[in-house]
């Protein structure tokens, strides 16, 4: 018993020191041992991008695999870039598409008001209505798309929003935001499914739909 526990632990500590390297480095000849020790601990990382934006060849290649795609995003705005193109443009053609964007409408006190006080902090440029506005233009880019798409489903929540969550039946993207920086300069996290991440990747999607509001195409 002793030695089997000595065994789980030493492979959880692994994982972390692969981690902590993968984060400080970000150079994909340590993927292999990042998949190694995810193998072991059956955490289901696979890679570790230093940034955000250097996983996005690697997203729109999933893009293309993918059965069906969900995504939640505190801004939105990589679903307007080169990466989701293809998406909109009809060249891919998954069975379903569900897009999940901070409410721009929620009153009182919302979770996309505090993110941009945070913002704010550290982003002189950001003014009240900058992040709102953002998020509007990104809503109305997906809200014409679904016009065309009945298969592409979008939606609003007002709940606090820690990661983006890019995720379709093969694999998840995850970012967990900073409280002192733009989501584009966190660590990004792949994880296959099945796993550990990968579950958690979805769980917060899951929980964050059912308590959306449905976000219909202006007419």
């Amino acid at each position: 018993m002793t030695a089997f526990l000595f065994g789980i632990l030493s492979s959880l500590a692994a994982s972390a020191i692969i981690l902590v390297i993968g984060l400080v480095r970000g150079s994909r000849p340590l993927w292999w041992l990042v998949a190694v020790c995810s193998r072991l601990t059956g955490t289901g990382l696979a890679r570790v991008y230093r940034q955000q934006l250097s996983a996005e060849g690697d997203i729109a290649r999933d893009l293309g695999r993918a059965r069906w795609i969900k995504v939640l995003a505190g801004r939105g705005n990589i679903l307007t870039r080169e990466v989701f193109s293809p998406l909109w443009s009809g060249e891919l053609s998954p069975e379903s598409v569900q897009v999940l964007l901070p409410d721009t409408l929620a009153p009182g006190d919302s979770w996309l008001d505090r993110r941009s006080q945070d913002l704010r902090l550290f982003d002189p440029g950001f003014t009240p209505d900058l992040l709102k506005n953002q998020v509007r233009a990104n809503m109305d880019y997906i809200a014409q798309v679904a016009r065309a798409q009945p298969h592409v489903e979008l939606r609003s929540f007002n709940l606090p929003n820690t990661c983006r969550v890019i995720a379709t039946d093969r694999a998840a993207y995850l970012t967990f935001y900073s409280s002192s920086s733009h989501g584009r300069n966190s660590p990004c996290l792949y994880a296959r499914a099945p796993g550990l991440l990968y579950s958690i990747a979805l769980q917060q999607f899951d929980v964050a739909w059912t308590n959306s509001s449905s976000s219909h195409p202006a007419p």
